[in-house]
This record gives C-alpha cells, structure tokens and sequence, in this order.
C-alpha cells in the first residue's frame, strides 16, 4: 500500500512518531477511497498516544500555522496541499441509551477500528517506520471493497443504537458507490429505525443531502424507505406511496414516478436544488388527489399546492431558508407549464409569462418537465418530447426578440410617482402591473418610449395628469 501514500504529511508524521516512540496509521474513509481510486479531500490519522501534540508538530513541520485542537475529543485539525488532516489519539467509546456522543477513554488501533462504522472504513495503513504502508484489516473490509459490501465490524444492533447516525450512513455509502448492504446488517437497520428519533434533523439532513447527490438518489431512498427510516424521517415524500382504487381505476404510484424522474434528472444535473425541486415537484399531490366520474384521478392545483409545503419542509428539515429555497418554490411551481405549453398552440404570450417568471432557471424548468414525462406508452412520451423541442424554440425566438427573461419594466414605481406627483400607493402598483401585463402580453414592445405612451392612456384611464 505504500505506492498510495504521496501526501507528504505521511512521511513527516512516519518521522515524527518514530522519534516520539509511538505509532500512526491513516485510517477510515481516506484508505477506502484510496483503494476505489476515488478522490477525497480528508485524511484522518490516528495515533496511538497524543494526537494533538503529533498534530503540532506536523503542522509546524509543513509551515502551517491554522491549527484547530480540540482537547475535550483529543483531536486536531489543520489543511495542507488542499487536504484536510485531522489527528486523534485512538480511543474505544461507550454509549448510554438516550444519546449519539460517546463516552470515550484511550485504547488500541483494535480498539479504534472496532468503533468504526463499517468494516471498509476499519481499513487501516501503517505509518510506523518498521511497517511503513502495510495494510490492516481486522475485520476484512478489503474483501467486502471487493465484494462491493456494506457491514459492521461488530454486532450491528449494538452498532446502530449506539449511534443510530450510521444508519443513514450505511444507506448513503450504498447509494454513492453503488454498494450492497450485507443481510444482516440491513435487519437491524429496520429493527432500530425508531432509534433516529434521537438524532438531530441536521445530520440527518446531511446525510440525506449526500444520497440526494449520487449518481442514482432513487436507490438510497428506496432503502430509506424499506428500512423504515423514510417515513420518520421525511413523512411527507412516504405519504406520495400507493395506488387508490375507484371502480377499478388506479392513479400511478406517485412515490415511483418522483423516483423515477429524479433519477432521470440526476443524469442532466448536479445541481442539489434542482433535484430537490424534482423530488418535490409532486410533493402536493396526495392533498389534491380527487376521482371525478368520466375524468378518472385528477390533481388539480398540486403545483400551487407543493410549492406552497416547500418553506415548512425546509424549514423542519434544517434546509436552507434563502434563495435556494426560492428556487425550489420556483420549480414546483412552474414544472407544469411546460407541458400546457406543449398541449397547447404555442403563443408568444404564454412563451413571454414562462420567461418571465422562471428567469435563470427557463432550462432547469425545462428538464424538470421533459424528465417528469414517464408514460409507458411510447407514442404518447414520444408527441410530448417533440412539443418540448417546439416549445424550446419558442423559447429561444421570443427572448432573442423581446430579451423577456429577468427583464425589469422600462419604467418603474419611482418614476410613476414622479411623473404623476405621486406617494406610494396602489395606484402606482396598478399602473406598474398594466405595463407588465402589456409588455408580456405583446401589445407593447419591450422599451421606454412605448411603455411610457401606454403609461399615459392607463393613467387617463385613472382620472391622473402627469406633471406639466
């Protein structure tokens, strides 16, 4: 293993063990990406007496002066070359029923690995000048990298409810490297699921988020959900499963198609906020689902209705409340648009308001839609994707000739008030709108000499003369 180790860190820190009369390993996450040849940006070493005072002297070694301890963990953190290094006097941890943060004393490099997590991040790399690279593997995290396996070091019962966190963290692991998790391991994650209760909705956010980006979000919470911990988590994306029945007519299982069209919008964007908006584009649905006789199922309004359970959810699930959250809004509320469009004669009006209202997000409105088209009848996804290739033109023409998007009236409130000797009031907003509505609707152009005309005839209309 020792071709892996380039950092420099892990020669200086080989050195300085060597002439403290300890020993160093790097271990966890950093060896397992080593050996799946992924990137990452931490390295956690773990040194079998004072970590912190080998952190210092590493640091000071390496000419870095931003140091963090932490006395009360025993830990120490600074950056070099890009990488975060974190230093940790190995421990063994004990945990008490109603909380994640452990009673830790100081143990063995048997002792740390056994608190891991799983046994591919046990993996361990020596430091020590005698063994310098050699690879150790209680636990045979190795095989199981091979084996493409997610399992506990030791009895995972006894792993989950002391710290029901790695729950979560199995089911992330999973659905980023395409993993499996191991029987067993997976029965007691359903068994403790309730245990989450005790976790803040932060790290459990966190680790959501993670799922959210892999490459395939659908397959970790398809396992969140069969695990248990989806519904308790996040009750409102669970309510979207199952199928009603009237007189033999079904609707299509919502929860399956948000999977589905998540995961197809996963293949076009990286972008966290945007798959949130896809994972909630539907998220109204079960609060507007009717049966109307000679129509079948109907969700009228389910948009408008999403859009507005948006903020509570973000809110409850410590996600942000600023302008990404504004997006989201944006996007479940316009994922319809697109396709009335399509079914539609394509006006310049409709392309106009479109534009108007999505802004910089036209082209992630725009995949939203094309990846929520999920019929089995092939004809039918077919005629749509051919509309949205026309509607996308549209696009394309009408802001090339009318510059639509983000656009700003030619004459705002200020002036309004100025010209007709005005104070803030509704009046100003009335004639604002009418120049809005007018430009959107193509009866006016785009510009000030015929939004400042038009002003005049609303304001006529309104019994205003504008100052001499």
């Amino acid at each position: 293993m020792e071709r892996y180790l380039k950092h420099p860190i892990f020669k200086i820190v080989s050195q300085l063990a060597h002439e403290m009369n300890t020993q160093a390993f790097v271990i966890g996450g950093y060896v397992r990406d080593l050996i799946l040849v992924r990137p990452s940006d931490d390295i956690d070493i773990v040194v079998l007496d004072n970590g912190i005072e080998l952190a210092q002297k590493a640091a000071e070694k390496m000419g870095c002066k931003g140091i963090s301890i932490f006395k009360h963990f025993g830990t120490a953190m600074f950056k070099s070359h890009g990488v975060e290094l974190e230093f940790v006097g190995a421990r063994k941890e004990s945990y008490s029923k109603d909380s994640r943060n452990p009673i830790v004393e100081p143990g063995t490099l048997e002792d740390d690995q056994k608190r891991r997590d799983f046994t591919i991040n046990a993996l361990a790399i020596s430091l020590n000048k005698d063994s310098y690279g050699e690879l150790v593997d209680p636990f045979g995290g190795l095989d199981h990298l091979d084996d493409r396996l997610i399992k506990t070091p030791l009895d995972p019962d006894i792993t989950f409810s002391d710290d029901p966190l790695r729950m979560f963290r199995a089911i992330r692991f999973a659905s980023q490297l395409n993993f499996h998790i191991d029987e067993e391991t997976f029965e007691a994650i359903k068994r403790n699921a309730r245990r989450i209760e005790i976790l803040s909705m932060e790290r459990m956010t966190t680790e959501f988020n993670k799922i959210m980006a892999s490459p395939e979000p659908s397959k970790g919470i398809y396992l969140l959900d069969e695990a248990g911990l989806l519904e308790i988590y996040f009750p409102e994306l669970s309510a979207l499963k199952g199928r009603d029945n009237v007189n033999g007519v079904l609707h299509k299982d919502v929860f399956d198609h948000t999977m589905a069209v998540l995961d197809r919008v996963a293949l076009y964007t990286e972008d966290l906020w945007v798959r949130w908006a896809t994972l909630l584009h539907d998220i109204g649905k079960p609060a507007t689902k009717r049966y109307v006789e000679g129509q079948g199922w109907t969700f009228y309004g389910h948009n408008v209705i999403g859009a507005r359970m948006v903020p509570k959810i973000f809110n409850r699930l410590k996600l942000p409340q600023n302008e990404k959250m504004k997006q989201v809004i944006k996007l479940v509320d316009l994922h319809m648009r697109p396709i009335v469009l399509s079914e539609d004669e394509v006006t310049d009006s409709a392309v106009r308001r479109l534009l108007f209202e999505a802004g910089d997000d036209i082209e992630n409105v725009m995949v939203l839609a094309e990846a929520d088209i999920t019929s089995k009848q092939e004809a039918r996804v077919k005629r749509y994707l051919e509309n949205y290739k026309i509607v996308r033109q549209k696009l394309k023409e009408v802001e090339e000739k009318d510059s639509i998007r983000n656009f700003q009236p030619p004459i705002d409130g200020a002036q309004i008030m100025k010209i007709f000797n005005l104070e803030p009031c509704s009046t100003v907003g009335i004639i604002k709108a009418k120049i809005k509505d007018a430009i959107l609707d193509g009866v006016i152009g785009n510009n000030y000499e015929e939004a400042y005309t038009f002003m005049l005839k609303c304001a006529e209309e309104l019994g205003l003369i504008p100052n001499s």
